[in-house]
């Protein structure tokens, strides 16, 4: 989506042109599932899909938004009515940043926006973060107000998390603030540290494929609220400020401990052993042994599907594919209940796994999934 595309087409709505366009990315988390929420570690990268914003501000306390792919008028709301209770459409994710910016004590006046996505909705991939993240720099941009990526990040997840009210961690927003093109970033999301990975498939033969399954789901519904409460509950159990807190080698005993609370140890379980899962994918890609992190992805995979249950049908089908059709490993990414996964495979594979993939689909009845290659990209950025 051209830059230019987008200040032209925000000239045509508002009668001028924007102060500036910003763009900031989806993301592909390559491990660490539901651990963010749980103080734990992740490992996402940025994709080369990109919300696309021209903004301007307003001094007269009045948000304007549009967007290229909903259609429609301009949405007008005034900024002293924002409120994390009102009735909500996917305006509420630009109007939620601007209500946390304010909440915090900056003082934003108004702004016209208008937006164009290339990132899938629902798919598993931050099309939400990316909207929110882009809206967040531009008016920290425009107002001066020397926020750095990670500090954006966290005003985005309370917008999502009070104003839209879907519990989600901060990996997201993090991702598309801070990430970098050719790496994955190593987080911690107890502190907010971050390493920079080397990530550079291609350049030792390989290729990690993204599959939409076309299959849609929704932060803001039930199960997901129903997972992080029962993680609370576990670590509330066990005495701890969060399960990021059990070390791996003493899962067994915090188990033990949990006795009948079978629900609770299945959530338990995952979310300590995917810690683990991150740390040995970081170790073995600085040692320069990328095939090997295929088995772990897959591992990754088995403990979302069977502990932490949040896999679909044809979450599962991609997986299952992919692996007998060659692939050095699969797994389910993002929040589960439909979405993405990812294949990571040789480069000579692709074309085959594809095509397997798609001839699994339309065996099985289902809409075709779209399938591209997940490219480290860059975060979040002014274009113009």
């Amino acid at each position: 989506m051209g830059a230019q595309q987008v200040a032209d087409r925000f000239a045509e709505l508002y009668g001028a042109g924007p102060e500036g366009v910003w763009a900031a990315p989806g993301r592909v988390n390559l491990i660490g599932e539901h651990t963010d929420y749980n103080d734990g570690f992740v490992m996402p990268f940025a994709l080369p899909h990109q919300v696309v914003a021209a903004v301007s501000r307003r001094t007269d306390g009045v948000l304007r938004l549009h967007s290229a792919d909903i259609g429609g008028d301009i949405t007008e709301l005034r900024l002293d009515d924002l409120a994390p209770d009102g009735d909500h459409d996917w305006t509420a994710y630009p109007a939620g940043v601007v209500w946390a910016l304010r909440e915090a004590g900056h003082e934003i006046t108004g702004a016209d926006v208008h937006l164009a996505s290339t990132v899938p909705t629902g798919a598993g991939l931050s099309s939400s973060a990316a909207l929110e993240v882009v809206i967040a720099l531009a008016l920290n941009d425009l107002y001066d107000l020397g926020l750095k990526g990670w500090r954006l990040a966290r005003l985005c997840q309370r917008a999502e998390n009070v104003y839209v009210g879907a519990p989600t961690g901060i990996m997201d927003q993090t991702a598309s603030a801070c990430c970098e093109a050719g790496h994955a970033l190593f987080l911690d999301t107890r502190d907010l540290s971050q390493q920079q990975i080397p990530f550079d498939l291609a350049a030792q033969g390989l290729r990690l494929l993204v599959v939409d399954t076309q299959v849609k789901h929704a932060h803001s519904g039930g199960e997901y609220g129903k997972r992080r409460a029962g993680c609370e509950k576990g670590a509330a159990l066990l005495g701890v400020d969060a399960l990021r807190d059990i070390p791996y080698d003493g899962l067994d005993a915090a188990l033990a401990r949990l006795g009948d609370e079978e629900e609770v140890v299945r959530l338990v379980r995952h979310v300590v052993t995917e810690n683990e899962r991150v740390e040995r994918t970081v170790a073995l890609l600085r040692s320069g042994d990328p095939r090997a992190i295929g088995p772990v992805l897959t591992e990754g995979h088995a403990s979302l599907r069977d502990d932490f249950r949040i896999s679909c049908p044809e979450l599962d089908l991609v997986v299952d594919t992919a692996l007998a059709g060659g692939a050095l490993g699969a797994r389910m990414t993002g929040g589960g209940f439909g979405g993405s996964a990812i294949v990571l495979a040789e480069a000579a594979d692709v074309e085959t796994l594809t095509k397997s993939v798609e001839e699994a689909f339309a065996a099985a009845g289902l809409t075709a999934p779209r399938v591209f290659e997940a490219v480290p990209s860059a975060g979040a950025r002014r274009l113009v």
